[in-house]
């Protein structure tokens, strides 16, 4: 999954192709470290996401907008998850590809409609909450389950179409200096432009746009919540624990894509050329797997900072894993610790107690999530 970038001579198919920076991103720690922080990833998340989905599809009918994006989130970050397997084995062997050109393709694509998809839902549900908390009254009428399952249609037909140009440039191809065959990008001369347009599309789109979003719906919310407080008489230490989710979610989100974004911006003035020496190739290439493992984290993060802090999910949890069939409890949802309104945290309720009214001429990246 990393993205290990290297100048190259153009050769013909057949000959494979010699990479300039042959030592660029190839170090041992890498082929060790790497598949461990993968398989922990795998494992933490696909339990994660799993319980998350359990827990919806076993307490709760979809019938609030939160419920909704929450377990499309979730089915999001499982279908990313199901590919670090393959990832994971693909730097264990040294960059090498033994899955077949298909599986290349559909995962490098995987991939970004993960996190496309997965930013576009958290950005949904950031919105959902400032209209929910800001302007309760007037976006009633609009913040409906039909309206939320439309824009969760939209959000997986604009990742999808996103992370095809991905898909179609990703292939399989010989690299001569160790005789490996990789699952990587062919930067000709005449696709540079839109491979640097795909990858500005990624940065934009795929991190800067959802985030000014993310920390301007939640800087609103927090300035409601503590304009409210001065107003009506609510619980200081709730809006104090709310405040500090909010800050925790953008904190989060932040750290987890800032290095990646910041690593893959780097790669882009390689593929312009503007940084051609074989050192901070390999500087880029060797500091990128681990920004993509932090990256990576968040599909981890996202069940554990939403769900997992309420009280109400950790007892339906325990009643999913007891198979017990007790009644008349709540579960917050993933957003829920963000607050429905000032005074009151949104709860997800479950099916038997429905709610009241409330570089040279040839480049090649061997590249994952970006």
């Amino acid at each position: 999954m990393e993205n290990f970038t290297a100048g190259g001579e153009s050769t013909t198919e057949t000959e494979g192709i010699h990479l300039n920076c042959s030592m660029s991103g190839r170090h041992n720690f890498i082929f060790t470290l790497i598949p461990v922080v993968y398989g922990c990833n795998f494992v933490i998340g696909m339990v994660g996401n799993s319980m998350v989905v359990a827990v919806i599809y076993r307490y709760m009918t979809l019938k609030t907008v939160a419920n909704v994006f929450v377990l499309n989130l979730a089915i999001s970050d499982l279908t990313f998850l199901i590919t670090l397997p393959m990832w994971a084995t693909f730097t264990a062997t040294g960059y090498q590809w033994p899955f077949g050109g298909f599986l290349c393709k559909a995962s490098a694509g995987l991939v970004m409609f993960n996190l496309y998809s997965s930013i576009f839902f958290l950005t949904a549900l950031s919105i959902d909450r400032y209209l929910a908390i800001v302007h309760p009254v007037r976006s009633r009428q609009r913040r409906t389950v039909l309206y939320a399952r439309i824009t969760c249609v939209l959000v997986w037909l604009f990742a999808f179409l996103l992370s095809v140009p991905t898909a179609l440039t990703r292939d399989l191809m010989l690299i001569t200096n160790y005789n490996i065959t990789t699952c990587g990008v062919l930067h000709p001369e005449g696709s540079r432009h839109l491979l640097v347009a795909i990858g500005l599309m990624k940065s934009i789109l795929g991190f800067l746009f959802p985030f000014l979003i993310i920390i301007t719906c939640h800087c609103l919310i927090g300035g409601a919540l503590v304009g409210a407080r001065s107003i009506q008489k609510t619980s200081r230490s709730r809006d104090d624990e709310v405040l500090r989710i909010l800050a925790s979610a953008v904190v989060v989100f932040f750290l987890c894509w800032v290095p990646h974004q910041v690593l893959h911006f780097m790669e882009l003035l390689a593929q312009l050329k503007f940084v051609t020496n074989c050192v901070m190739v390999d500087v880029i290439d060797t500091a990128m797997p681990f920004t993509v493992c932090i990256a990576f984290l968040n599909s981890c993060v996202n069940p554990i900072l939403y769900s997992f802090v309420g009280q109400n999910f950790r007892r339906n949890l325990f009643r999913l894993l007891h198979c017990s069939a007790g009644t008349h409890h709540y579960i917050s949802s993933k957003m829920s610790t963000l607050s429905y309104r000032v005074s009151e945290v949104l709860h997800l309720t479950n099916k038997n107690n429905p709610p009241k009214n409330v570089g040279g001429g040839t480049r090649v990246v061997w590249q994952g999530k970006g």
